[in-house]
């Protein structure tokens, strides 16, 4: 036919009997993939914001994994990243680290974890100004979930005491960390280039006698 690119072209059909059965299937197919194209837009739209702490209500639990809404999607927090002995339970608000994104056979899925280090990082940054403004950094975190954790930081203003903003007037920035974390242990150190004096910090209360620094970097 004469036809243009961009044209379009009719032509019709004869019509095909599917039955009750068959439409009904076909209405289905395309109901789910509309479903999961505007789920997968939702999640897409969410990992563009590029949120790192989120806060939603447990929906329901799935094999010991509790099933998070957060705004219009919903986010897994597994068994192995809550902290030990936390109790959670359907209807509860959690907060939670934003750890990956799997991609499943149905599409992907938001990971979360409450015992990641990053966790104490991000919460710490949400409640000391200092950090976002640049005068303040947190060089390391590490934690024993639900028994101790502890940050090493370091001040880019003289004026400012590292470790007394992070624990805040009577301690009330240290306490809303702790409080996150079901009462788990912070320690506050103060960070240092010569790994000697890092370690004795990072290791108190415990009195270090010597240290023997190997800074043979050969295999």
């Amino acid at each position: 036919p004469n036809i243009q690119v961009g044209e379009y072209i009719e032509e019709p059909l004869e019509p095909i009997e599917f039955g009750r059965i068959g439409a009904q299937a076909a209405k289905q197919a395309i109901l789910q993939k509309i479903r999961d194209a505007e789920r997968e837009q939702v999640l897409n739209d969410f990992l563009d914001r590029g949120e790192t702490i989120v806060s939603g209500t447990i929906k329901r639990m799935d094999k010991g994994d509790a099933i998070i809404e957060t705004g219009k999607i919903e986010a897994r927090l597994p068994r192995s990243e809550m902290i030990p002995k936390e109790n959670l339970r359907v209807a509860d608000r959690v907060r939670a680290f934003v750890l990956r994104v799997d991609h499943a056979a149905r599409g992907q899925q938001v990971i979360l974890s409450r015992t990641s280090p990053e966790f104490i990082r991000q919460l710490f940054e949400n409640e000391v100004p200092e950090i976002e403004q640049g005068l303040l950094e947190i060089k390391a975190a590490a934690r024993d979930a639900g028994v101790r954790a502890k940050i090493a930081v370091v001040a880019y203003d003289k004026r400012i005491d590292p470790i007394g903003t992070c624990v805040g007037m009577r301690g009330s920035r240290v306490t809303a960390v702790r409080n996150e974390l079901g009462g788990e242990q912070v320690d506050i150190v103060l960070w240092s280039e010569d790994p000697a004096q890092f370690v004795i910090g990072a290791l108190a209360p415990a009195n270090v006698e010597s240290i023997v620094v190997d800074e043979d970097k050969s295999p």
